[in-house]
Protein backbone atom coordinates (compact mmCIF):
# COMPACT_ATOMS: atom_id res chain seq x y z
CA UNK A 1 0.00 0.00 0.00
CA UNK A 2 1.01 3.42 -0.62
CA UNK A 3 0.23 5.26 3.24
CA UNK A 4 0.14 9.04 3.60
CA UNK A 5 -0.38 10.18 7.76
CA UNK A 6 -0.62 13.60 7.78
CA UNK A 7 0.82 14.87 11.23
CA UNK A 8 4.17 13.73 13.15
CA UNK A 9 2.83 12.80 16.32
CA UNK A 10 3.19 9.52 18.40
CA UNK A 11 0.31 7.93 16.91
CA UNK A 12 1.09 8.43 13.17
CA UNK A 13 4.99 7.51 13.76
CA UNK A 14 4.08 4.25 15.75
CA UNK A 15 1.19 3.23 13.13
CA UNK A 16 3.97 3.99 10.02
CA UNK A 17 6.02 1.21 12.47
CA UNK A 18 3.84 -1.38 12.64
CA UNK A 19 3.19 -0.83 8.58
CA UNK A 20 6.71 -1.38 7.85
CA UNK A 21 6.88 -4.26 10.39
CA UNK A 22 3.99 -5.63 8.69
CA UNK A 23 5.45 -5.55 5.04
CA UNK A 24 8.46 -3.54 4.16
CA UNK A 25 6.93 -3.12 0.88
CA UNK A 26 4.56 -0.51 2.16
CA UNK A 27 5.21 3.19 0.82
CA UNK A 28 4.82 5.58 4.06
CA UNK A 29 5.42 8.97 4.31
CA UNK A 30 4.98 10.88 7.56
CA UNK A 31 3.69 14.64 6.76
CA UNK A 32 4.96 17.18 9.72
CA UNK A 33 4.19 20.58 9.43
CA UNK A 34 6.81 21.41 12.01
CA UNK A 35 10.13 21.55 12.10
CA UNK A 36 12.45 18.59 13.35
CA UNK A 37 12.69 18.81 17.62
CA UNK A 38 9.90 21.35 17.82
CA UNK A 39 7.05 20.08 19.75
CA UNK A 40 4.58 21.73 22.65
CA UNK A 41 3.87 19.88 25.98
CA UNK A 42 6.54 19.08 28.31
CA UNK A 43 6.49 15.38 29.42
CA UNK A 44 3.38 12.30 28.55
CA UNK A 45 2.95 10.15 31.41
CA UNK A 46 1.95 6.53 30.62
CA UNK A 47 1.68 3.38 32.40
CA UNK A 48 3.11 -0.19 32.84
CA UNK A 49 0.55 -1.87 31.12
CA UNK A 50 1.34 0.14 27.70
CA UNK A 51 5.36 -0.62 27.68
CA UNK A 52 3.77 -4.22 27.86
CA UNK A 53 1.72 -3.50 24.66
CA UNK A 54 4.13 -1.59 22.57
CA UNK A 55 7.04 -4.93 23.92
CA UNK A 56 4.46 -7.40 22.05
CA UNK A 57 3.87 -5.28 18.82
CA UNK A 58 7.70 -4.01 18.08
CA UNK A 59 10.06 -4.66 20.77
CA UNK A 60 13.26 -1.90 19.39
CA UNK A 61 10.82 1.13 20.26
CA UNK A 62 9.62 -0.67 23.16
CA UNK A 63 13.28 -0.64 24.89
CA UNK A 64 14.31 2.95 23.30
CA UNK A 65 10.79 4.51 25.18
CA UNK A 66 11.49 2.34 28.75
CA UNK A 67 15.11 3.80 28.68
CA UNK A 68 14.36 7.14 28.16
CA UNK A 69 11.47 7.51 30.94
CA UNK A 70 11.36 7.74 34.90
CA UNK A 71 9.36 5.87 36.72
CA UNK A 72 7.51 6.18 40.08
CA UNK A 73 5.05 4.31 42.24
CA UNK A 74 3.74 7.04 44.71
CA UNK A 75 1.18 9.56 44.23
CA UNK A 76 1.20 12.81 46.60
CA UNK A 77 -1.08 15.45 47.31
CA UNK A 78 -0.49 18.63 48.89
CA UNK A 79 -3.63 20.56 50.56
CA UNK A 80 -2.34 23.72 51.71
CA UNK A 81 0.75 22.68 54.51
CA UNK A 82 -0.51 19.37 54.87
CA UNK A 83 0.72 16.30 52.56
CA UNK A 84 -0.60 12.88 52.62
CA UNK A 85 1.49 9.58 50.22
CA UNK A 86 0.02 6.95 48.55
CA UNK A 87 0.98 3.80 47.00
CA UNK A 88 -0.13 3.04 43.78
CA UNK A 89 0.63 1.34 40.51
CA UNK A 90 3.86 2.58 38.68
CA UNK A 91 3.82 5.06 36.05
CA UNK A 92 6.32 6.53 33.65
CA UNK A 93 7.05 10.08 32.11
CA UNK A 94 8.68 11.08 28.69
CA UNK A 95 9.78 14.26 27.17
CA UNK A 96 7.29 14.44 24.69
CA UNK A 97 10.43 15.47 22.02
CA UNK A 98 12.03 12.66 23.06
CA UNK A 99 9.11 10.34 22.72
CA UNK A 100 8.72 11.80 19.19
CA UNK A 101 12.22 11.38 18.25
CA UNK A 102 12.26 8.05 19.07
CA UNK A 103 9.49 6.71 17.18
CA UNK A 104 11.07 8.99 14.39
CA UNK A 105 14.37 7.51 13.99
CA UNK A 106 12.98 3.88 14.36
CA UNK A 107 10.88 4.72 11.70
CA UNK A 108 13.41 6.24 9.26
CA UNK A 109 15.38 2.68 10.30
CA UNK A 110 12.58 1.01 8.97
CA UNK A 111 12.30 3.01 5.56
CA UNK A 112 9.58 5.57 6.41
CA UNK A 113 10.09 8.97 5.25
CA UNK A 114 9.71 11.13 7.45
CA UNK A 115 9.31 14.85 6.11
CA UNK A 116 9.36 17.85 8.54
CA UNK A 117 8.09 21.68 7.57
CA UNK A 118 5.62 19.83 5.34
CA UNK A 119 2.05 21.27 5.85
CA UNK A 120 -0.65 19.94 3.65
CA UNK A 121 -2.19 23.13 3.49
CA UNK A 122 -6.16 23.78 3.66
CA UNK A 123 -7.81 23.26 0.32
CA UNK A 124 -4.56 21.52 -0.99
CA UNK A 125 -5.23 18.55 -2.28
CA UNK A 126 -4.40 15.71 0.10
CA UNK A 127 -1.24 13.44 -1.04
CA UNK A 128 -1.82 10.71 -3.68
CA UNK A 129 -1.99 7.32 -1.89
CA UNK A 130 -3.72 4.25 -0.99
CA UNK A 131 -4.91 5.49 2.64
CA UNK A 132 -4.50 9.08 4.28
CA UNK A 133 -4.12 8.99 7.98
CA UNK A 134 -5.31 12.25 9.94
CA UNK A 135 -2.97 12.07 12.93
CA UNK A 136 -2.78 15.68 13.05
CA UNK A 137 -4.53 15.99 16.59
CA UNK A 138 -7.73 17.63 17.97
CA UNK A 139 -7.97 20.79 15.79
CA UNK A 140 -7.00 18.20 12.65
CA UNK A 141 -7.07 20.37 9.22
CA UNK A 142 -7.97 17.04 7.36
CA UNK A 143 -11.38 16.19 9.30
CA UNK A 144 -12.26 19.87 9.20
CA UNK A 145 -12.13 19.45 5.30
CA UNK A 146 -15.48 17.35 5.48
CA UNK A 147 -17.04 18.18 9.48
CA UNK A 148 -20.50 17.09 8.57
CA UNK A 149 -19.28 13.89 7.26
CA UNK A 150 -17.32 13.25 10.28
CA UNK A 151 -20.17 14.77 12.45
CA UNK A 152 -17.79 16.33 14.85
CA UNK A 153 -19.10 17.73 18.08
CA UNK A 154 -16.93 19.46 21.11
CA UNK A 155 -17.79 19.87 24.34
CA UNK A 156 -15.60 22.83 26.26
CA UNK A 157 -14.92 22.21 30.02
CA UNK A 158 -15.83 24.72 32.57
CA UNK A 159 -12.43 25.03 33.93
CA UNK A 160 -9.25 26.96 32.61
CA UNK A 161 -5.81 25.10 32.64
CA UNK A 162 -2.28 25.51 31.31
CA UNK A 163 0.15 23.33 30.54
CA UNK A 164 3.79 24.39 32.11
CA UNK A 165 6.88 22.71 32.81
CA UNK A 166 9.15 23.49 35.71
CA UNK A 167 12.82 22.47 37.31
CA UNK A 168 11.56 20.97 40.39
CA UNK A 169 11.85 17.11 39.86
CA UNK A 170 8.97 15.19 41.38
CA UNK A 171 9.88 11.84 42.35
CA UNK A 172 6.01 11.10 42.49
CA UNK A 173 3.10 11.99 40.69
CA UNK A 174 1.95 15.15 42.69
CA UNK A 175 -1.05 16.92 43.37
CA UNK A 176 -0.96 20.28 45.10
CA UNK A 177 -3.93 22.72 46.29
CA UNK A 178 -3.41 25.66 47.01
CA UNK A 179 -6.18 28.13 48.73
CA UNK A 180 -6.87 32.14 47.53
CA UNK A 181 -9.47 34.76 48.65
CA UNK A 182 -10.74 34.10 45.35
CA UNK A 183 -10.71 29.73 45.31
CA UNK A 184 -8.58 27.09 45.34
CA UNK A 185 -5.92 26.44 42.29
CA UNK A 186 -4.12 23.31 41.95
CA UNK A 187 -1.55 21.56 39.90
CA UNK A 188 -0.80 18.18 38.59
CA UNK A 189 2.93 17.46 38.64
CA UNK A 190 4.93 14.46 37.48
CA UNK A 191 8.57 14.38 36.43
CA UNK A 192 10.06 12.67 33.01
CA UNK A 193 13.78 13.65 32.97
CA UNK A 194 16.56 14.87 35.01
CA UNK A 195 16.04 18.66 35.43
CA UNK A 196 12.09 18.48 34.01
CA UNK A 197 8.81 17.73 35.09
CA UNK A 198 5.53 18.63 33.49
CA UNK A 199 3.50 21.07 35.86
CA UNK A 200 -0.44 21.37 34.67
CA UNK A 201 -2.28 24.27 36.55
CA UNK A 202 -6.48 23.73 36.86
CA UNK A 203 -8.70 26.32 38.65
CA UNK A 204 -12.07 27.70 38.04
CA UNK A 205 -13.42 30.24 35.74
CA UNK A 206 -14.04 32.54 39.38
CA UNK A 207 -10.72 32.02 40.40
CA UNK A 208 -8.73 32.48 37.04
CA UNK A 209 -10.35 36.34 37.01
CA UNK A 210 -10.56 36.81 40.93
CA UNK A 211 -6.12 36.26 40.54
CA UNK A 212 -6.21 38.65 37.49
CA UNK A 213 -4.88 35.42 35.83
CA UNK A 214 -7.23 36.63 32.72
CA UNK A 215 -5.08 39.46 32.53
CA UNK A 216 -1.94 38.53 33.12
CA UNK A 217 0.75 38.02 30.62
CA UNK A 218 2.77 34.85 30.63
CA UNK A 219 5.67 36.47 32.63
CA UNK A 220 3.20 37.65 35.09
CA UNK A 221 1.24 34.46 35.55
CA UNK A 222 4.56 32.50 36.41
CA UNK A 223 5.41 34.84 38.48
CA UNK A 224 2.16 35.14 40.62
CA UNK A 225 1.77 31.27 40.22
CA UNK A 226 5.04 30.14 41.34
CA UNK A 227 4.46 32.49 44.45
CA UNK A 228 1.23 30.08 44.98
CA UNK A 229 2.86 26.48 45.20
CA UNK A 230 6.02 28.13 46.36
CA UNK A 231 5.62 24.96 48.95
CA UNK A 232 5.35 22.08 46.67
CA UNK A 233 7.68 23.62 44.20
CA UNK A 234 10.16 24.04 47.05
CA UNK A 235 11.13 27.13 45.51
CA UNK A 236 11.55 26.32 42.23
CA UNK A 237 10.80 28.37 38.49
CA UNK A 238 7.68 27.40 36.19
CA UNK A 239 8.57 27.25 32.46
CA UNK A 240 5.72 28.59 30.22
CA UNK A 241 5.05 28.81 25.81
CA UNK A 242 4.32 32.36 25.39
CA UNK A 243 2.41 32.90 22.34
CA UNK A 244 3.90 35.72 19.88
CA UNK A 245 2.05 38.43 21.62
CA UNK A 246 3.54 37.24 24.84
CA UNK A 247 -0.21 35.97 26.64
CA UNK A 248 -0.70 32.82 28.44
CA UNK A 249 -2.07 29.52 26.72
CA UNK A 250 -4.96 29.34 29.22
CA UNK A 251 -7.62 26.78 27.87
CA UNK A 252 -11.09 24.96 28.54
CA UNK A 253 -10.23 22.01 27.50
CA UNK A 254 -11.90 20.41 24.53
CA UNK A 255 -13.59 17.26 24.48
CA UNK A 256 -14.02 16.13 21.16
CA UNK A 257 -16.17 12.87 19.42
CA UNK A 258 -16.66 12.02 15.84
CA UNK A 259 -19.70 10.33 14.77
CA UNK A 260 -17.51 8.26 11.90
CA UNK A 261 -13.68 7.90 12.09
CA UNK A 262 -13.69 7.19 8.54
CA UNK A 263 -14.83 8.46 4.96
CA UNK A 264 -13.50 6.70 1.72
CA UNK A 265 -9.86 6.33 2.15
CA UNK A 266 -9.32 8.81 5.39
CA UNK A 267 -9.10 7.64 8.41
CA UNK A 268 -8.42 9.36 11.38
CA UNK A 269 -6.47 8.71 14.71
CA UNK A 270 -5.44 9.46 18.35
CA UNK A 271 -6.42 13.07 19.05
CA UNK A 272 -8.09 14.11 15.70
CA UNK A 273 -11.10 10.69 16.50
CA UNK A 274 -11.37 11.66 19.95
CA UNK A 275 -10.03 13.60 23.10
CA UNK A 276 -9.87 12.39 27.18
CA UNK A 277 -9.86 14.81 29.81
CA UNK A 278 -6.27 15.38 31.01
CA UNK A 279 -6.79 14.38 34.39
CA UNK A 280 -6.60 10.69 33.69
CA UNK A 281 -3.32 10.54 32.09
CA UNK A 282 -4.02 9.02 28.75
CA UNK A 283 -3.92 10.88 25.73
CA UNK A 284 -0.89 9.11 24.48
CA UNK A 285 -1.42 5.81 25.27
CA UNK A 286 -5.01 6.03 23.83
CA UNK A 287 -3.42 7.54 20.41
CA UNK A 288 -0.30 4.51 20.65
CA UNK A 289 -3.61 2.06 20.84
CA UNK A 290 -5.35 3.85 17.83
CA UNK A 291 -2.19 3.16 15.82
CA UNK A 292 -2.23 -0.87 16.90
CA UNK A 293 -5.67 -1.54 16.07
CA UNK A 294 -5.56 0.07 12.80
CA UNK A 295 -2.67 -1.33 12.08
CA UNK A 296 -3.70 -4.64 13.42
CA UNK A 297 -7.00 -4.33 10.77
CA UNK A 298 -5.23 -3.44 7.96
CA UNK A 299 -2.37 -6.23 8.42
CA UNK A 300 -5.48 -8.76 9.10
CA UNK A 301 -6.73 -7.84 4.94
CA UNK A 302 -3.09 -7.60 3.88
CA UNK A 303 -2.77 -8.91 0.16
CA UNK A 304 -6.93 -8.45 -0.30
CA UNK A 305 -6.20 -4.82 -2.65
CA UNK A 306 -8.09 -1.75 -1.45
CA UNK A 307 -11.44 -2.87 -2.29
CA UNK A 308 -10.82 -4.33 1.43
CA UNK A 309 -10.00 -1.08 2.83
CA UNK A 310 -13.14 0.07 4.02
CA UNK A 311 -13.68 -3.30 5.97
CA UNK A 312 -10.85 -2.69 7.59
CA UNK A 313 -11.40 1.22 8.75
CA UNK A 314 -14.85 0.08 10.08
CA UNK A 315 -13.41 -3.01 12.41
CA UNK A 316 -10.54 -0.80 13.47
CA UNK A 317 -13.41 1.92 14.59
CA UNK A 318 -16.00 -0.60 15.94
CA UNK A 319 -12.76 -2.13 18.13
CA UNK A 320 -11.65 1.72 19.21
CA UNK A 321 -15.06 2.75 20.57
CA UNK A 322 -15.71 0.22 22.73
CA UNK A 323 -12.25 -0.05 23.69
CA UNK A 324 -13.06 4.13 24.96
CA UNK A 325 -16.28 3.63 26.21
CA UNK A 326 -14.76 2.99 30.01
CA UNK A 327 -11.81 5.34 29.40
CA UNK A 328 -13.90 8.24 28.49
CA UNK A 329 -16.95 7.41 31.02
CA UNK A 330 -13.66 7.63 33.49
CA UNK A 331 -12.34 10.77 31.87
CA UNK A 332 -15.64 12.69 32.24
CA UNK A 333 -16.02 11.63 36.08
CA UNK A 334 -12.58 12.33 36.70
CA UNK A 335 -13.00 16.27 35.15
CA UNK A 336 -16.16 16.43 37.13
CA UNK A 337 -14.57 15.55 40.55
CA UNK A 338 -12.33 18.93 39.77
CA UNK A 339 -15.22 21.32 38.87
CA UNK A 340 -16.68 20.50 41.73
CA UNK A 341 -13.21 20.74 43.88
CA UNK A 342 -15.13 22.49 47.26
CA UNK A 343 -17.33 18.71 47.85
CA UNK A 344 -14.54 17.51 48.63
CA UNK A 345 -11.41 19.59 49.67
CA UNK A 346 -12.57 19.93 53.71
CA UNK A 347 -11.84 16.04 53.95
CA UNK A 348 -9.10 14.90 56.10
CA UNK A 349 -5.99 14.96 53.73
CA UNK A 350 -6.24 11.16 53.33
CA UNK A 351 -10.24 10.72 52.35
CA UNK A 352 -9.90 13.45 50.16
CA UNK A 353 -6.81 11.54 48.32
CA UNK A 354 -9.04 8.09 48.64
CA UNK A 355 -11.79 9.61 47.06
CA UNK A 356 -9.73 11.60 44.29
CA UNK A 357 -8.25 7.58 43.53
CA UNK A 358 -12.29 7.57 43.09
CA UNK A 359 -13.05 10.05 41.01
CA UNK A 360 -13.90 7.95 37.97
CA UNK A 361 -16.94 6.58 40.05
CA UNK A 362 -20.27 7.39 38.53
CA UNK A 363 -21.73 6.90 42.17
CA UNK A 364 -19.52 9.32 43.85
CA UNK A 365 -21.27 12.75 42.63
CA UNK A 366 -24.47 11.14 44.30
CA UNK A 367 -23.30 9.87 47.61
CA UNK A 368 -22.15 12.36 50.14
CA UNK A 369 -18.26 12.18 50.19
CA UNK A 370 -17.19 10.93 53.66
CA UNK A 371 -20.21 8.07 53.49
CA UNK A 372 -18.87 7.10 50.28
CA UNK A 373 -15.46 6.98 51.71
CA UNK A 374 -16.40 4.94 54.52
CA UNK A 375 -18.48 2.05 51.83
CA UNK A 376 -15.18 2.26 50.29
CA UNK A 377 -13.08 1.27 53.10
CA UNK A 378 -15.33 -1.12 54.12
CA UNK A 379 -15.58 -2.94 50.27
CA UNK A 380 -11.64 -2.93 50.13
CA UNK A 381 -11.62 -4.99 53.62
CA UNK A 382 -14.23 -7.12 52.81
CA UNK A 383 -11.64 -7.77 49.38
CA UNK A 384 -9.05 -8.38 51.10
CA UNK A 385 -10.99 -10.73 52.87
CA UNK A 386 -12.14 -12.29 49.84
CA UNK A 387 -8.48 -12.44 48.43
CA UNK A 388 -7.29 -13.93 51.82
CA UNK A 389 -9.86 -16.97 51.51
CA UNK A 390 -8.66 -17.32 47.68
CA UNK A 391 -5.32 -17.85 48.82
CA UNK A 392 -6.18 -19.95 51.69
CA UNK A 393 -8.90 -22.22 50.40
CA UNK A 394 -6.28 -24.46 48.30
CA UNK A 395 -3.93 -24.42 51.16
CA UNK A 396 -6.22 -25.60 53.28
CA UNK A 397 -7.71 -28.21 51.08
CA UNK A 398 -4.70 -29.78 50.26
CA UNK A 399 -4.19 -30.06 54.54
CA UNK A 400 -7.27 -31.78 54.96
CA UNK A 401 -6.88 -33.82 52.02
CA UNK A 402 -2.79 -35.10 53.52
CA UNK A 403 -4.11 -36.08 56.90
CA UNK A 404 -7.23 -37.81 55.48
CA UNK A 405 -4.29 -39.73 53.53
Amino acid sequence: MKIACVGGGPAGLYFSILMKRQDPGHDITVHERNPAGSTYGWGVTYWASLLDRLEEHDPESARAVRENSVRWSDGRAHVGDRTTTHRGDEGFGIGRRTLLDLLAERARALGVRVEFEDEIADGAELPDADLVVAGDGVHSGVRERHPEHFGTEVVLGRNKYIWLGTTKVFDAFTFAFEETPHGWIWFYGYGFGEDRSTCVVECSPETWTGLGLDRADEAEGLVLLEKLFARPLDGHRLIGRATAGGSAQWLNFRTLTNRTWSRGNVVLLGDAAHTTHYSIGAGTTLALEDAIALAGALGARTGQGRAELAPALDAYERERRAALLSVQSAARHSAQWYENLPRYIGLPPAQMFALLGQRHSPLLPYVPPQLYYRIDRAAGRLEALRRLKRWLGPRVARTLHARRG
